[in-house]
């Protein structure tokens, strides 16, 4: 996706105004099933219109699936789950050609090949089969037995994992780390609303009840009317030489074992703009980029075991980064 430099090409309101309704749709729908969680929805939506992929973690019993669904109930777009468990093979995401009984093979295709697909406990299977993924995220196609096939459009990926120190969970490898556009952590909900939660859970049958009252209220044409209008929020050049300033920063500093890459400031600003357009706004600013490091750049970074052992995060690196480099008017 290019980036706009060009005044002259910018959002018009009516765009702008578009993606806000877009977003409005879509958020009623989830929250018909889904308590709170406004700015994890936010920003599930941003990386959709991004082009980006997802990955949510959070302990057990924080809606991270249950969120996943809803906002796939909300889309008219085909949806798969794949849930992944230890003893899971690359052929049962992918899927396999199959005899068909006239001399010849047929394409028999696994969940991977739907519009948005939720990776639930990503973490629980071995990087072989995490590793299946790989193509698809990154080239939106499967390759199948030498026959490249192309993946439906819109493609995006909602993974969802445990933090690893639980048990039974395989850390993911820094590559497929990388193919995420943004790592979101949900938490746990505040008092008043889960209050709401316990309402609503014990007032219906089951969160299957809740999620039949969604209605669809976004197509795959929406979605690609709302990235070409993206591709026009405007970047200034010296936004574009912050952003690069500051992915530089995080390979420079001493704590850092593997900094962020080039990939990384690419999505960094697709997912920026995408924030900013459902804030109402065609351009980009520096805070745009301050609000979006974390989620962008927190799961490429990798610090040194010494500065783990110091109590130093990655936090401390991006804030380090913002720090040293200075802010464009």
């Amino acid at each position: 996706m290019k980036v706009n430099t060009d005044m002259n090409m910018s959002m018009n309101m009516n765009e702008v105004e578009a993606i806000s309704r877009l977003y409005a749709a879509l958020a009623a729908q989830v929250h018909k099933v889904v308590v709170g969680q406004d700015q994890v929805l936010q920003q599930l939506v941003a990386a959709l219109l991004a082009g980006g992929h997802v990955l949510v973690e959070g302990v057990p019993g924080t809606a991270k699936t249950l969120l996943a669904r809803a906002l796939g109930r909300s889309l008219e777009l085909s949806f798969g789950r794949i849930q992944f468990t230890p003893d899971m093979l690359p052929a049962d995401i992918t899927g396999t050609h199959i005899y068909a009984g006239d001399g010849r093979f047929r394409l028999q295709p696994g969940p991977i090949f739907n519009n948005l697909v939720l990776a639930d406990e990503i973490n629980r299977t071995p990087p072989r089969t995490q590793a299946a993924l790989l193509e698809a995220m990154q080239e939106a196609k499967v390759t199948l037995n030498g026959e490249t096939i192309p993946l439906p459009q819109p493609f995006m990926v909602i993974a969802t994992e445990n933090p690893v120190e639980f048990v039974g969970t395989y850390p993911l490898p820094e590559a497929a780390l990388d193919r995420f556009m943004v790592r979101i952590t949900i938490a746990y909900p505040a008092p008043s609303e889960e209050v709401e939660i316990l309402q609503r859970l014990t007032s219906a049958p089951s969160s299957e009840t809740l999620l039949g009252q969604i209605e669809p209220v976004a197509t795959a044409e929406d979605v690609a009317e709302a990235r070409r209008s993206l591709a026009r929020v405007v970047i200034r050049r010296e936004l574009l030489q912050y952003a690069a300033q500051l992915v530089a920063a995080t390979r420079q500093d001493p704590r850092v074992r593997l900094g962020a890459s080039p990939r990384a400031g690419v999505l960094w600003l697709q997912f920026a703009r995408a924030m900013a357009a459902l804030q109402g706004r065609d351009f980009l600013t520096p805070d745009d980029l301050r609000d979006t490091a974390l989620q962008v750049l927190g799961h490429r970074l990798l610090l040194y075991p010494d500065a783990r052992l110091e109590g130093d995060t990655v936090r401390d690196v991006i804030d380090a980064a913002f720090s040293s480099v200075e802010v464009p008017r």
